[in-house]
């Protein structure tokens, strides 16, 4: 089967590649050589994204590498609709899921470094209905409440350890009264009625003892507008997005890109179901932070750079060299459970910082990488990480809204490591 499709894959590949649109590089390039990169190395990426696409697998994709501040690897791969036979383009938009959530938490930072947020402020600062919030406890079938012994602090929603869940992250009697997803809450109620029915909802944990994904990078966004005054796009906008040069990330791509916006297969590979991604369709009813942005590879990119500089980029400063570490070191220390590799199953020994899963030691994880690298995915198949020690920012969109998606994680760390010949 793999010498049949070879060649099919081959030509899928080089068709696409030849026939992007035309866009401004996101960073300069290099010979990937004089990165420590092997061309025989690279190629293998190449052909596992032109079979993967051949097999159905995927539609397309868009990697982007960058060592040192230089792209070593820059392509658009594939389709960016495949039932349309539109090529994917370097500057295809994608739905970008939970790598939104980084990005809210740099915007947020910038306020704590104005001093406008400090990170042990109670949520109930903002939003004082969250005073009265409880944790649940389960009963048999039951569930009972308690008071919180600590408030939810910024700490906690930075972190994920503020007792906030989604609905779909298990089956107990609390989690069938959660939102099933950022997206999903958006779409059933604005910023407002979020933040009332959140504060209503019972906490699966008592704020502050163990980390559980959930929709409090959602409400974090809310905390920005309310110090803000503005809306989350536009604080991010100010604040972020137009330091770092991200022109295409936006929580409005729907009217604006429509005819660059990546499209899933009609159905999951794996399962054979429908599949869809209802952002592409109609905008939600607020700009959740927890997964409702849009942004492209070259981005998303600089954005990691910029982290990877030390909060700066092309004379642009958007945060602090300490704070960039404060971010990425492991905020869970010994007295906080961690169940980080329970979301992501390749990423045991990792702690967890504020919004980015952070290298612990260099073994354990089932993917490569170094001790202090840190990332976070998107669940519609976008993916990134920065790895400081090899000075590495690795992006790669491609649209798999199913579980397929973690297969790419794991195996875009294999392609890159395995290119690095120094």
């Amino acid at each position: 089967m793999k010498h049949r499709l070879r060649p099919v894959a081959l030509a899928v590949f080089f068709l696409t590649t030849n026939a992007l649109g035309a866009t401004a590089e996101p960073l300069p390039r290099a010979d990937p050589a004089r990165q420590g990169f092997s061309a025989a190395g690279l190629q293998r990426i190449d052909r596992f994204f032109a079979d993967e696409i051949a097999r159905d697998r995927i539609p397309g994709a868009v990697v982007a590498i960058a060592r040192q501040g230089r792209l070593v690897y820059y392509k658009a791969i594939g389709f960016q609709d495949k039932q349309a036979g539109t090529p994917m383009r370097l500057d295809s938009v994608f739905q970008l899921g939970s790598m939104t959530k980084p990005m809210v938490v740099v915007g947020a930072l910038t306020l704590y470094e104005e001093g406008k947020l400090p990170l042990l402020s109670p949520l109930a600062r903002y939003f004082p209905q969250f005073a009265s919030t409880r944790v649940g406890l389960i009963d048999a079938t039951n569930v009972r409440t308690e008071p919180m012994k600590h408030p939810i602090t910024i700490q906690d929603l930075m972190r994920h350890t503020s007792g906030i869940t989604y609905g779909r992250r298990g089956s107990t009697p609390i989690h069938k009264m959660w939102p099933t997803t950022s997206a999903a809450a958006a779409f059933q109620m604005n910023g407002a009625e979020f933040m009332d029915h959140v504060a209503k909802l019972p906490l699966l944990y008592q704020p502050g003892t163990t980390w559980d994904y959930g929709l409090s990078i959602d409400a974090l966004g809310m905390v920005i507008e309310k110090v803000t005054g503005k809306t989350l796009g536009e604080a991010l906008q100010e604040r972020v997005w137009s330091k770092v040069g991200m022109p295409d990330t936006t929580f409005a791509a729907i009217a604006e890109k429509r005819g660059r916006i990546a499209q899933p297969l009609s159905n999951d590979p794996i399962s054979g179901k429908r599949q869809s991604i209802r952002l592409l369709r109609e905008a939600p009813k607020f700009e959740c932070g927890g997964g409702c942005a849009f942004g492209t590879a070259g981005d998303y990119v600089r954005f990691g750079q910029m982290l990877l500089n030390g909060g700066v980029i092309d004379g642009q400063r958007v945060l602090s060299p300490r704070t960039v570490e404060f971010m990425t070191a492991d905020h869970l220390g010994t007295h906080i459970k961690n169940n980080v590799a329970g979301t992501e199953p390749h990423r045991d020994g990792y702690g967890f910082g504020l919004g980015v899963m952070v290298r612990m030691q260099r073994g354990v994880a089932a993917s490569n990488g170094s001790v202090g690298d840190y990332s976070w995915n998107g669940a519609n198949g976008t993916s990134w990480w920065n790895d400081p020690k090899e000075q590495l920012v690795v992006v790669t969109m491609t649209v798999g809204p199913g579980e397929i998606r973690k297969y790419y994680r794991e195996q875009m760390a294999a392609l890159v490591y395995g290119a690095m010949e120094r």
